[in-house]
């Protein structure tokens, strides 16, 4: 799974070769959007033989495909899945700290305890609040990461490492490696899926799910609502019948005489295969979209009909179809573009409880109805769910240093994810901050042990994926990465 080139523009002819007095019109032209061919072209060898991957796996998979809950703005884990019990005690005096803290406002109020009540969930005994009270009912089916750190407590870079490993831009997502590594299992779908907000795209935008350096295949595609899904798929003005196939097949005559006249051009039939697989997923998209042929009760079962869960509920139900259909990798967002009023994100500096009970009872049913779901159909065993945060929010309050203020700022020392599904410790919990959940003080698990631990539950050795960009064997987990074993069952 390493790529020995030079660098990710490798199948380019070189500029120079535009001057050679051999070079056609028609390869003028060629060369100009080689890159989209090479694109192209990496599609129809993946199409080859068994399924759609670059390589087979560096050892037995886990894990054959993941959907990722991703909630943006911070979701508060002493609010969720962080019990303290000690927070609760000592609710309105002050903590006392070495330093200055990293977090957005600055502002250190009084510690402020939970506004949701734990409970002990199944026979597991994981305790869990009330904000997700569907979630909570499947508690022995969860692994709770509690000791998750993040290098940034800013919204965007924290986004970013939280997806890419880097702090910054221009690096492939989690979904793109795992994309690119081992590709998708269908022929008509994309291996990578992008499920936004209704209220709005992240921050980051498509630089979230990029591909980067990675070949453009391996980007995350964005699918919407209504007729048009996906962005281009379709002409902008609708065809009379038979016009849209006519086209197709004069475009590939034309392409076939000049392929006969000058010999084979990988990157011509690379061309001729992208037009072949945009075909098909013109079919393929509107027909998974639909999800009509859902019962009634499982329509109900996800929240759809209620105004309150029906985005969320929709598109947890259209990840699982995509799963069942072969797509590798598909990721939901749970809040829009940070800031606004009233904040549709995470983001809960006024007030934890107003906005986690609107935030999280847009997601609690669909999200719960998922995992039963795949559970009850047998995909559970070979599907990883993943549901995480940037950064958490601190146990004290976000106001003056002697008021308990109903908001929390960001917290990057200490906060919690979870996991279920493939080759995971059920009903448990990995590593643990502090008595009031300020910091990880209990096997901290960095981005990079969390990203090297997913790679591991796909079969993949985080440290043999790479891509050569620009002088650097570059992969997801840059130099560090553990994987977390305590998280392994």
């Amino acid at each position: 799974m390493t790529n020995q080139n030079a660098n990710s523009d490798h199948a380019m002819p070189h500029p120079s070769s535009a001057l050679d007095a051999s070079l056609s019109r028609r390869d003028l032209f060629n060369w100009g959007i080689n890159g989209l061919g090479a694109t192209a072209l990496l599609s129809m060898l993946q199409g080859e033989g068994q399924g759609a991957g670059l390589a087979k796996p560096h050892f037995e998979p886990k894990a054959k495909r993941a959907i990722h809950i991703c909630l943006i703005g911070g979701m508060s884990h002493v609010d969720s899945f962080d019990y303290k019990p000690e927070l609760e005690k000592m609710h309105g005096k002050t903590l006392s700290m070495d330093s200055k803290p990293d977090i957005f406002f600055g502002q250190v109020g009084q510690l402020r305890k939970h506004d949701w009540e734990f409970k002990p969930r199944g026979e597991s005994g994981l305790m869990i609040s009330e904000m997700f009270p569907n979630i909570a009912k499947l508690g022995d089916d969860l692994t709770i990461l509690k000791s998750m750190v993040s290098q940034s407590a800013n919204h965007t870079p924290g986004l970013f490492v939280a997806n890419s490993g880097f702090e910054f831009n221009g690096y492939p997502s989690m979904g793109s490696w795992i994309s690119y590594g081992l590709g998708s299992e269908s022929e008509t779908l994309p291996a990578f899926v992008v499920l936004n907000d209704e209220r709005g795209d992240p921050n980051t935008g498509a630089s979230t799910w990029s591909s980067a350096f990675l070949p453009s295949n391996s980007q995350g595609v964005v699918l919407k609502g209504g007729d048009q899904p996906v962005r281009d798929l379709f002409p902008a003005t609708k065809l009379a019948a038979g016009a849209d196939e006519a086209t197709r097949n004069f475009v590939n005559a034309i392409n076939q005489q000049h392929i006969e006249r000058t010999g084979a051009d990988s990157v011509l039939a690379a061309r001729i295969r992208s037009y072949e697989l945009a075909a098909k997923m013109q079919m393929s998209i509107p027909k998974v979209a639909d999800i009509s042929g859902e019962t009634e009760a499982t329509q109900s079962r996800y929240g759809i009909h209620e105004k309150q869960t029906a985005d969320m509920g929709r598109r947890c139900l259209l990840g699982r179809r995509l799963l069942e259909r072969g797509v590798r990798f598909v990721q939901l967002f749970s809040g829009g573009p940070i800031a606004g009023s009233p904040r549709a994100s995470w983001d809960a500096h006024e007030s934890v409880k107003d906005n986690h009970t609107l935030e999280a009872g847009r997601i609690d049913q669909p999200v719960a109805a998922l995992l039963a779901d795949l559970k009850e159909r047998g995909l559970l065993k070979d599907t990883l769910v993943l549901f995480t945060t940037e950064f958490g929010r601190t146990p004290f309050a976000q106001s003056a240093a002697n008021q308990v203020g109903a908001g929390r700022d960001h917290n990057r020392y200490g906060f919690s994810c979870w996991m279920a599904g493939a080759g995971l410790k059920q009903g448990t919990a990995v590593g643990s901050t502090d008595e009031v959940g300020w910091k990880a003080v209990e096997r901290p698990i960095p981005w990079h042990d969390f990203h090297a631990t997913v790679l591991h539950l796909f079969g993949i050795d985080h440290e043999r994926l790479t891509f050569y960009h620009n002088g650097i064997q570059r992969r997801l987990t840059n130099v560090h990465g553990d994987v977390v074993t305590e998280a392994l069952a």
